[in-house]
């Protein structure tokens, strides 16, 4: 990586790591929100009970954990930039007593593994923020037995995820929110079809699969949206955190506008995703 890739990877570092908190205070909420990735993920995997599996971005643990639970013959090795996200997902390995789950800080475009020492790959939501998608793309291959399989889920475009849409068109109704550099790291950089396709043909893979996935984040009501949002949504945090308590207020008061409900009514959000399915060459 170059220096300005290193920098952007260390100021990720920071930032999830000062999020774990927010994260563990969710875990249960999250992961309802992204079960249905989860789920498609390892559908598309075909694991076997004795596979070696790597599941990089895991965050506090999933979907590694899950598939820790199906290949018992086998070993699952989760893979995070940040400790403090990894140490939530061994607190919940040691609870669910999974003996064959180990979870490993690590950068994915320099993995500290050798060369095809795994059956699969799982990744959900990690190549959009990686500094560079090229070097982890290639380091996901190296370290992937020939004929394995790699499952990545990225988010499509802001039309699609109005769950994170919502509270950033409220926020910019009263704030100035820069613009993110064009292809720089960030929730909607693999919003278009053919991204991650496009990326693993260039490096000698043709099978290759994409399909969209949809689902909803189901909300108890308007203020458990709002909180969520404000505890582990980097975006948000970063646009609120020296807010005027009355601007604060006004942007709440937007989004439940938006929302077009009462505070008290559940809320299912849509979001859309797109799951790619690679096959690396015999």
């Amino acid at each position: 990586m170059n220096t300005q890739q290193l920098e952007i990877r260390n100021k990720q570092l920071a930032s999830w790591n000062t999020f774990s908190p927010g994260w563990a205070k969710w875990d249960n909420f999250t992961m309802r929100f992204l079960e249905t990735q989860a789920e498609q993920i390892i559908s598309h995997l075909d694991l076997r009970t004795d596979d070696h599996v790597l599941d990089i971005a895991t965050g506090t643990g999933e979907p590694g954990l899950t598939i820790a639970s199906l290949v018992n013959k086998g070993t699952v090795t989760a893979v995070d930039l940040s400790d403090g996200m990894l140490q939530i997902a061994r607190e919940k390995a040691t609870i669910l007593e999974l003996n064959n789950f180990r979870a490993i800080q690590a950068d994915a475009c320099e993995l500290p593994f050798e060369d095809g020492a795994y059956d699969a790959i799982s990744c959900r939501l990690g190549f959009m923020f990686f500094p560079d998608m090229e070097l982890a793309a290639r380091e996901l291959l190296r370290v992937l037995k020939p004929g394995g399989k790699i499952v990545t889920t990225v988010w499509q475009g802001p039309v699609d995820n109005p769950w994170v849409t919502i509270v950033m068109r409220a926020i910019k109704k009263y704030l100035e929110v820069p613009a993110a550099a064009p292809g720089s790291p960030g929730i909607f950089r693999c919003a278009q079809p053919g991204v991650l396709t496009d990326l693993f043909a260039s490096l000698d893979c043709s099978e290759i699969r994409e399909i969209e996935i949809a689902g909803k984040m189901a909300c108890s009501s308007v203020d458990e949206y709002w909180n969520f949002m404000n505890d582990v949504v980097p975006p948000v945090v970063s646009a609120l955190k020296v807010v005027d308590p009355e601007i604060r207020n006004k942007i709440r008061q937007e989004v439940q506008h938006l929302l077009g409900t009462d505070s008290n009514v559940n809320q299912k959000i849509p979001f859309g995703a797109r799951l790619i399915t690679i096959k690396k060459p015999a």
